[in-house]
């Protein structure tokens, strides 16, 4: 019969009388975040290279699409323009505050949802009316209603963004161990307790999903509706230059929104991770 080879480490614990372990190999720091960031980084590098080759050799017609190179350009420009601050923070204004008030209305309503029957019955046909409706069609209306000002921004992103919400979070709490609701009550516990002891922290993770949700939908509440009226914003600046044919300032936009996205995503997880503290974030923690 073939021998087996056994590390060293195998046989002491064989000898030992335990169960033998595979070793693993676990990657030194710098090269597992080599390996996170060189592949994403070539990746993008191919794309944008094999973009401006596209263009630059007149495959895809520069009005149509902007090379990178451009829409770099186009990027300093547009940031370094006067009238840009006034536009960035019209659009960061419209998301923030009305994406604050649909979370704190989601939020609260989802709560009193769940610890009201009475009320979950009573609201139950309107949230599937509205879930399914697409709200982007809302958008003129509140136009109309509120006008080109800002006020109408905010109430896209307020509708927008509390129906994620609201729904999370009443999924969280209605999905709570019902095994550990007994126990703490037959330990005397009251419903204050069972509440913020127990059935809060455990629908948090589905509720910072809903925050996730709700918060990438600000933005895109605050840019429809800046396209159906606006007097400032980003998503005025797009239209503005979209209509000259500026696709490269055009362009420089999106990047511009992608990166508020990004920021804004990147918060929630931050906070996600500070409050949800006790749960396994994989990798990225």
């Amino acid at each position: 019969m073939a021998k087996t080879a056994t590390s060293p480490s195998m046989s002491a614990a064989l000898a030992d009388g335990s169960p033998a372990r595979p070793v693993a190999r676990v990657r030194s720091t710098p090269a597992r975040l080599a390996w996170s960031i060189i592949p994403p980084a070539a990746l993008l590098i191919i794309v944008l290279g094999g973009w401006e080759l596209l263009v630059r050799t007149e495959v895809v017609s520069p009005i149509i699409v902007a090379p990178p190179s451009d829409t770099f350009s186009a990027l300093i420009d547009l940031v370094q323009s006067p009238t840009f601050p006034k536009n960035f923070f019209t659009t960061a204004a419209e998301a923030v505050i009305g994406g604050i008030l649909g979370l704190l209305g989601g939020l609260l309503l989802g709560i009193a949802s769940s610890l009201s029957p009475f009320l979950s019955r009573t609201l139950y046909p309107y949230i599937v009316f509205f879930q399914g409706l697409p709200k982007v069609v809302l958008a003129p209306v509140f136009v109309t209603w509120f006008g080109f000002g800002i006020s109408s921004k905010i109430v896209m992103v307020i509708v927008l963004t509390f129906f994620p919400l609201y729904i999370n979070t009443v999924l969280g709490l209605s999905t709570t161990d019902k095994n550990a609701m007994s126990l703490m009550r037959s330990y005397g516990a009251s419903k204050k307790d069972i509440f913020f002891k127990l059935q809060l922290p455990s629908a948090l993770p589905s509720i910072f999903a809903g925050v996730k949700t709700s918060a990438s939908f600000a933005l895109i509440g605050s840019i429809v509706a800046e396209f159906l009226g606006a007097r400032n914003g980003l998503g005025y600046l797009m239209l503005q230059n979209n209509f000259q044919l500026r696709t490269d300032r055009v362009y420089a936009l999106i990047v511009i929104l992608a990166f508020m996205g990004l920021f804004v995503y990147l918060s929630v997880e931050y906070l996600y991770r500070k409050v949800v503290f006790w749960e396994d974030h994989g990798a990225l923690r």
